[in-house]
């Protein structure tokens, strides 16, 4: 039985364990997200970028926590380069522009709390 077809749920089944960097997969000269978590107070989402894609500079009302699960990505905030690797983490404030670029293929985990 398929949990998240017979539930209405969105994004995973409850109480299963997972390979994060398992449940999207590169696709060439593309960035895939998978929404994992939709709910009125935050999302969790997944991408691949495949390198050389990007995703311009923008902002949101919410601060973001992403983490690297595969490769290494480039984290533009308020005009600073991060480099962040497999493993790491770092916060993208709110109201602040950002901007997110794939030298190399990476996945990262996008977690936005909306309420607080």
């Amino acid at each position: 039985m398929d949990c998240a077809e017979n539930s209405g749920r969105k994004g995973l089944c409850p109480a299963r364990v997972v390979t994060v960097a398992e449940l999207v997969d590169y696709n060439d000269d593309a960035v895939v997200s998978r929404t994992i978590v939709d709910q009125p107070t935050g999302t969790v989402t997944l991408f691949a970028f495949d390198a050389g894609q990007r995703l311009s500079e923008h902002s949101a009302p919410f601060d973001a926590l992403v983490q690297v699960v595969d490769g290494v990505g480039v984290f533009t905030i308020g005009g600073t380069d991060h480099t962040v690797r497999a493993g790491e983490l770092i916060i993208m404030p709110a109201d602040i522009a950002h901007a997110v670029d794939a030298r190399e293929r990476f996945k990262m985990v996008l977690t936005m709390i909306k309420g607080g």
